[in-house]
């Protein structure tokens, strides 16, 4: 089995799980993505605890990259520091752009780096960039 088999899996594993899936009781940060382009719609509920994300979850429709992406950056920033979801943030679009290459930096994106070839597929990029997008959006909307 090669490694873009292993990725798809992860994918679809992720897309049907919706583990993450749900809405949070009173969450502290809620911020809609909307890709009009394929139709995706996700909404990104984050309960905060001082500095830290204690919780996340995101209610919408889209399709299974889009879904997959946003549930394992839900998986990868539970119980982060604010600044560390950020820096994962730059480190996935940075690998998704090939500006970030080197594979100690993108260790860090755990499961996130089944999307690393979705750069050859310029269609799909933003249905895999989407959450990423709307949490930077929550995050700096919230330290102002």
């Amino acid at each position: 089995m090669d490694l873009n088999s292993i990725y798809t899996q992860l994918i679809m594993e992720h897309n049907r799980s919706g583990h993450n899936k749900k809405e949070l009781d009173n969450p502290d940060l809620i911020e809609r993505g909307h890709n009009p382009s394929c139709g995706d719609d996700i909404t990104l509920e984050l309960k905060l605890d001082g500095n830290k994300i204690a919780d996340a979850s995101f209610t919408g429709q889209g399709c299974a990259i889009s879904q997959a992406s946003t549930s394992i950056m839900i998986d990868l920033i539970k119980g982060l520091e604010i600044e560390d979801a950020l820096d994962l943030v730059e480190t996935f679009i940075g690998m998704i752009k090939k500006e970030i290459t080197d594979e100690n930096e993108l260790e860090k994106l755990e499961d996130a780096i089944a999307f690393q070839n979705i750069s050859n597929m310029p269609a799909r990029v933003k249905c895999a960039v989407l959450a990423w997008h709307t949490l930077k959006e929550a995050l700096n909307k919230n330290s102002n």
